[in-house]
């Protein structure tokens, strides 16, 4: 299973995350509440996943994306966020992110996006 860093500035979220993630095998080794402690917790523990949301205090999600793929080519991250900013979803992508998933989404959903970066070479 995957080491996974959590990335949102809203901690319910992160608690339920780690809660189905842990579940279902997945260490959590970190979480951040901004793009900088991102970064930085990156840095400190190189997950082999990062779910980030776009939208947070100091460095948004985005920044955050740039600034660990400009180190670290290879980085597995999955962006999140709502509806609202599909656009800016599909600009992660195009920055590098593994995938995107838009809020609100299922534990189903997490789960799968998940399975298929992992799997994905």
């Amino acid at each position: 299973m995957a080491t996974i860093l959590l990335v949102d500035d809203i901690s319910f979220i992160k608690r339920v995350e780690k809660k189905v993630l842990e579940e279902h095998g997945h260490s959590i080794i970190g979480d951040a509440s901004d793009g900088e402690q991102a970064i930085a917790l990156y840095e400190q523990t190189n997950p082999d996943i990062v779910l980030m949301d776009i939208t947070m205090p100091k460095l948004s999600g985005i920044q955050a994306l740039e600034a660990i793929l400009a180190k670290h080519a290879n980085a597995k991250i999955i962006m999140c966020s709502a509806m609202a900013h599909r656009h800016i979803l599909y600009k992660a992508v195009k920055a590098g992110a593994k995938d995107y998933l838009i809020k609100p989404y299922t534990m189903e959903h997490l789960l799968d996006a998940i399975s298929k970066v992992l799997n994905h070479p």
